[in-house]
């Protein structure tokens, strides 16, 4: 054969090896390498923008609140015919604490034939004095308040918390309440009815809620209570 015509004898592949095709990694029998994830670091800002946010919602809630019942006794001036003698921070019958709403006016009497609502305001007005109230009537129909609206008083056992209380003087131990203190404990009632946002139904006796015979007169003369929740709606 010439020689231009001689083949070349392919070179022996080399042991272990084979050959992949083109454009193909060798197979090793191990997956290549993946790359991980990194993983995003917080920014030292958030823990601080995430508590400014906190400290906004907190703002609108306690600014709602302001705006609701309580927040509006906070706010209300009260008549003229009323005389403010708020009882000091210190004394025993004032324990600061806010109200959470009130539901009902609830209606007392002294239980301290003669004395006046200077008196008793004056008994509220002591460290040692465990009792209280927001109003006082008195014997020629004055009124005076003791405590703020929005606080709570001493006077109606479990339902201090959401009630206005009100003490009222009488002549004698009948408990009757003479005229004069009568119309003014009507006005006062009625008037506290529609400025708490409460219907004027929403009034008790302290006898409503534990069975103490307070207001006695009333207690004792279940239809001069009826006769006195007519005069409130009707006032």
């Amino acid at each position: 054969m010439p020689p231009e015509t001689q083949q070349r004898p392919r070179q022996p592949r080399p042991a272990g090896k084979r050959q992949s095709p083109r454009g193909q990694m060798p197979r090793t029998g191990r997956r290549p390498p993946q790359r991980r994830r990194k993983r995003k670091k917080a920014l030292p800002y958030q823990p601080i923008i995430l508590g400014l946010v906190l400290l906004v919602l907190l703002g609108i809630v306690m600014n709602l609140g302001s705006f609701g019942q309580v927040g509006k006794l906070s706010r209300l001036h009260v008549p003229r015919w009323v005389d403010q003698q708020i009882i000091s921070e210190t004394a025993g019958g004032r324990p600061g604490t806010k109200l959470d709403g009130v539901k009902d006016i609830a209606i007392h009497y002294v239980a301290n034939p003669g004395s006046t609502a200077q008196n008793n305001h004056d008994y509220f007005d002591q460290a040692e004095t465990k009792v209280s109230a927001h109003f006082v009537v008195g014997l020629d129909g004055e009124i005076i308040q003791c405590l703020p609206l929005n606080e709570m008083s001493y006077a109606t056992n479990d339902r201090n918390k959401d009630t206005i209380s009100i003490e009222v003087c009488h002549p004698d131990e009948t408990g009757q309440f003479n005229q004069a203190t009568y119309d003014s404990l009507v006005k006062l009632t009625a008037w506290l009815c529609d400025n708490c946002g409460i219907s004027r139904e929403n009034v008790i006796r302290h006898y409503d809620v534990t069975g103490k015979p307070c207001p006695l007169y009333f207690v004792d003369h279940p239809d001069a209570w009826e006769q006195f929740l007519k005069d409130v709606k009707k006032y």
